[in-house]
């Protein structure tokens, strides 16, 4: 991948989280990475509600200490970090961040809440989008950025805001299961046979939570046929026991 212009990204380890003992900890581990590189990659924030193991990441457990500390290894290494991915689901910490990176280095949102704004962006900025999100909406989420290529912030916000009800529902807490609702989008889409997962993970969300997940996706025009998705939530209504 790297030969056809692909960027690595680097992600947070739960070893690394478990082992270091403060800032200083982590400042050595990406200096040594990111001082033997030989070419860009992309650093990714992920926060503890997204992986609880991932807790006082960058040495810190208040979020704007974390995020002064990463955006000083930002400045450190600017040379070799394009851009850093933000998930951590807090847009006013997101925009002090983007700040204070260094010209050159790019902030990515992964806060599927409040990406409309984050990416629209205000005066001193914008985030670009890396969403999880922008899977199941992806059809909303592509006439959205063409919209905002055009300099049509308006149009833009009017078509991504109807997803952002559906997308914090798919993303609330426990947030690290998002995965089953990005699962079952697919399932009821046709873009899939069946809605299992490995390890039986589609079990980590009720009925209820799944009803609202089609509910809202049906509100924002996300199920390219309305009548298929709801055959196939019948067989899952009845084997929860709902009557239809």
């Amino acid at each position: 991948m790297l030969a056809e212009g692909a960027t690595p990204v680097v992600m947070a380890s739960r070893a690394l989280a478990a082992a270091a003992d403060g800032p200083a900890d982590y400042r050595a581990a990406y200096g040594k990475l990111l001082s033997g590189l030989e070419q860009p990659v992309l650093l990714h924030w992920l926060g503890e509600q997204f992986d609880p193991a991932l807790t006082g990441y960058w040495g810190h457990s208040d979020v704007d200490n974390a995020a002064t500390e990463l955006a000083a290894l930002c400045a450190e290494y600017s040379d070799v970090v394009a851009g850093v991915k933000v998930s951590v689901l807090d847009a006013e910490t997101e925009r002090r961040f983007r700040r204070a990176l260094p010209d050159g280095v790019a902030c990515y949102t992964g806060d599927d809440f409040n990406y409309p704004e984050l990416i629209a962006g205000d005066e001193q900025g914008h985030s670009e989008a890396l969403l999880g999100i922008f899977d199941p909406i992806a059809p909303v989420a592509g006439a959205a950025l063409a919209r905002l290529d055009e300099g049509d912030t308006a149009g833009f916000t009017e078509l991504l805001e109807p997803t952002v009800p559906l997308s914090r529902r798919i993303f609330a807490a426990p947030t690290q299961h998002y995965k089953v609702g990005v699962v079952f989008l697919a399932y009821l889409a046709g873009h899939q046979r069946h809605f299992r997962m490995i390890g039986g993970l589609e079990s980590a969300r009720s009925i209820v939570h799944l009803s609202e997940v089609l509910r809202l996706a049906d509100r924002a025009g996300l199920l390219p046929d309305p009548e298929h998705a709801v055959a196939r939530m019948r067989p899952l209504l009845a084997a929860a026991g709902v009557d239809q």
